[in-house]
């Protein structure tokens, strides 16, 4: 059969939507986690970071769901959110401020729809989303890695990251560090995604992740970017609003508020873009 998708990208973290309002594919995909497995799959199909499934949602202007490359399937995705708005918006089900239903939460977003580049037509705009608030924050914890001391940060910004700062991000292995810190003992059974963050001044951090399900680094990680910013400003006192340039070459900007030791209205914001829409044959 036939799967009409599209393929959308946030700041390089790339996508698969499909429009399952009225659950019109019900007799197309009996199990979205095996065609997240077939679709995601890099060279031999789509390829993707992650597929996005758009529902009807009783509460919400409609409901999101994510599954990884592996078919694993997570509460949140902050880029998730972001394409899933404009594809959203692009497509008329709803005016350029929306509420989405997560298994997060219910996530409100907005579609820039200003004159000054950021938006072009429906397919393209810089695309906010209000977070999560942020909690299960423990830091400098020390994981014993080999010979090696890593000090890492932990957060959840929707799903569960390690923070870790370093020196040149560039040369930094994030894949093979990455991957130790993901599968570490001390986050079984689920495990964590891991964040690589150099602080560069001012308000100003670069970030590099690796992702769970996905088991590599990706060009970007919403929900990555929010852990980093938020570790940065108490481990180092960088203050918001965050700029954030990720391994796509893309900077986003994360705003929050704190409140005595919590943070409030915590915004992911940067640039989403319908790639191009198609169909995959699918058995």
């Amino acid at each position: 059969m036939d799967i009409t998708f599209a393929k959308v990208q946030a700041s390089g973290n790339d996508f698969i939507v499909l429009d399952n309002r009225q659950n019109r594919l019900a007799e197309k995909i009996r199990d979205f986690a095996q065609f997240a497995a077939f679709a995601c799959r890099r060279k031999y199909s789509v390829g993707a970071d992650g597929l996005l499934v758009l529902e009807d949602s009783g509460s919400c202007d409609f409901r999101m769901r994510i599954f990884n490359p592996d078919g694993s399937e997570v509460d949140m995705c902050g880029n998730g959110i972001r394409c899933s708005a404009l594809y959203a918006y692009a497509k008329e089900w709803c005016g350029n401020i929306m509420k989405i239903e997560t298994k997060a939460g219910h996530l409100e977003s907005e579609v820039s729809t200003g004159t000054d580049g950021e938006t072009n037509g429906r397919n393209a705009a810089s695309v906010s989303v209000k977070m999560t608030a942020p909690g299960d924050i423990k830091l400098n914890q020390n994981l014993g890695i080999e010979k090696s001391i890593v000090n890492v940060h932990t957060i959840n910004s929707g799903v569960p990251h390690a923070v870790h700062f370093v020196e040149n991000i560039n040369s930094y292995p994030v894949k093979e560090m990455g991957g130790k810190i993901r599968y570490h003992k001390i986050f079984e059974p689920k495990g964590t995604n891991a964040d690589f963050v150099e602080v560069l001044g001012g308000s100003n951090i670069s970030v590099r992740t690796y992702e769970r399900g996905v088991e590599d680094e990706t060009l970007a990680c919403g929900t990555g970017v929010v852990a980093s910013a938020i570790i940065s400003h108490l481990i180092n006192g960088t203050k918001g609003p965050v700029c954030v340039t990720t391994k796509s070459g893309e900077a986003v900007k994360v705003r929050f508020r704190k409140e005595q030791n919590r943070f409030k209205d915590v915004y992911l914001e940067g640039k989403a873009q319908i790639v191009f829409e198609g169909s995959i044959h699918y058995v």
